[in-house]
């Protein structure tokens, strides 16, 4: 990679995303951008930045043209519960503007990275240490699109050449970017609660078992699969990956731990509560890590040491 477009550079990802890539490579990294989401701060000063929205295929191609593109991190996307009140927008994104990253890439000959999730398994999937290669049979539109942009990125690849690639992300966890309505946030929200009131209203029921990651180690995924070389991936489209599943008492626990005086109450939010059960309580991530050494770094106990600090340092 020497010239990358991240589009979606604004998101919960995106936004760390862009900033890990210019840390780490010289060329042009490209905060791609939509009016009203644009680029602030630091990830505005630091590099170049363009719109592209993702639905404007021709937005896309005049961006890869003039910057000499050549990876594509498609990062745009309705998270899950957003996505069920507006499963059109969802679609639109989702596969419509995935369609027109891949045949911008197919003619401009770029690499694309388009992140998959757990949403892709449904009820009939194995719950636990769900496999590489399963049945996905997803009930809610975040995993439809999710299950067909995996399936759009594998055709590309083998019916034109495109290096396709991704990841099934799990609960991504971060102290920089405030939650988007994702039904793992809840993940999220609890450290900010903790730290801010002392108190949190858990909207996912005890019990329920997800698979959730520190938002470093997701980067590092993200673009350690995109350098590996591509003779040795026999999947690309798209590898489990994994580093701690807990449910809503397990990180309370390690929570208190640091906060004794923490307090959680349960108010379960009904949407939310049916998209988590009908997904994985742990994944098998074996491929990826015997095809390109994917290995976490990050724990439930060490990223709370690290979340805590960070936002104890940040909002009080």
């Amino acid at each position: 990679m020497k010239n990358v477009l991240v589009i979606g550079s604004t998101g919960q990802i995106g936004s760390e995303l862009t900033m890990e890539l210019r840390k780490r490579y010289n060329g042009n990294i490209v905060a791609g951008y939509i009016p009203g989401a644009e680029p602030k701060g630091e990830l505005l000063e630091s590099g170049p930045s363009a719109i592209v929205d993702i639905t404007n295929e021709q937005q896309i191609a005049e961006t890869v043209s003039k910057y000499n593109i050549d990876t594509i991190y498609n990062l745009a996307a309705l998270l899950s519960a957003v996505a069920e009140a507006k499963p059109q927008l969802a679609w639109k994104i989702g596969m419509g503007g995935l369609f027109n990253v891949l045949e911008v890439a197919r003619e401009m000959h770029c690499a694309v990275f388009t992140p998959s999730s757990i949403g892709v398994f449904g009820n009939n999937t194995p719950k636990d240490k769900t496999p590489q290669d399963t049945i996905r049979n997803p009930r809610t539109m975040y995993g439809v699109t999710k299950v067909s942009g995996e399936l759009l990125s594998d055709y590309y690849h083998i019916r034109f050449g495109v290096d396709t690639r991704s990841v099934r992300f799990p609960g991504l966890i971060s102290n920089v970017t405030p939650p988007g309505g994702g039904t793992t946030d809840y993940a999220v929200d609890i450290y900010y609660a903790a730290v801010q009131k002392g108190y949190f209203e858990c909207p996912i029921a005890k019990g329920t078992f997800m698979d959730m990651m520190y938002m470093p180690d997701a980067l590092r995924a993200a673009i350690e699969l995109m350098e590996v070389d591509p003779t040795r991936l026999q999947h690309r489209n798209s590898f489990n990956i994994a580093s701690m599943s807990f449910d809503p008492e397990i990180i309370c626990s390690a929570i208190k731990k640091r906060l004794p005086d923490f307090k959680m109450e349960y108010k379960v939010d009904p949407l939310r509560q049916a998209i988590a059960d009908s997904w994985p309580n742990s994944l098998d991530d074996t491929c990826a890590r015997e095809e390109w050494g994917w290995q976490p770094e990050y724990d439930l106990e060490s990223m709370t040491d690290d979340m805590l600090k960070v936002l104890t340092g940040r909002l009080k």
